[in-house]
């Protein structure tokens, strides 16, 4: 007998997933494991998997709320299922708040950027997630970058 989820309902926790990032966290104790793994390559050298579970995770998300608004996620790809891996392409689109450190843009700047999302699932939870984020095109155009990639400050 086999205990590998259906398409449909590895669909539906990716679909649960990105409510995640829309700011609903109601079900995150129930898809995210308890020793979920981040594997992301941080902009400070810090550790991913220092932490683990949803408090590695949820803390990230209200970050990026913080500094911005009016957030829309949208999936250009995907989900893509291959056994107990989800992969896809999605694009955030929102408006800078404010509160990024080095950013000159002005609060209510549209900004959009997109990255890739492999999830694993375990036991109908995810328990691992790497992630590659266009973090630099964020980044250049709230102009809190400089150089060939973004404005150069004054």
């Amino acid at each position: 007998m086999s205990t590998a989820l259906s398409i449909e309902r590895m669909s539906e926790l990716y679909g649960h997933w990105t409510t995640l990032w829309r700011g609903d966290f109601s079900r995150a104790d129930e898809i995210l494991d308890p020793g979920f793994v981040v594997h992301q390559a941080r902009p400070d050298g810090s550790d991913s998997e220092a932490v683990t579970g949803p408090a590695r995770l949820l803390p990230e998300i209200e970050q990026t709320m913080a500094v911005f608004a009016d957030i829309a996620l949208s999936v250009d790809l995907g989900p893509i299922v291959q056994g107990d891996l989800i992969a896809a392409r999605w694009t955030l689109r929102a408006r800078y708040s404010g509160g990024l450190e080095h950013a000159t843009a002005p609060v209510g700047t549209p900004v959009a950027f997109s990255g890739h999302d492999i999830l694993r699932v375990s036991g109908g939870r995810f328990v691992e997630y790497w992630t590659c984020t266009d973090v630099l095109a964020g980044l250049t155009q709230l102009g809190a970058v400089s150089g060939p990639n973004g404005p150069a400050r004054p």
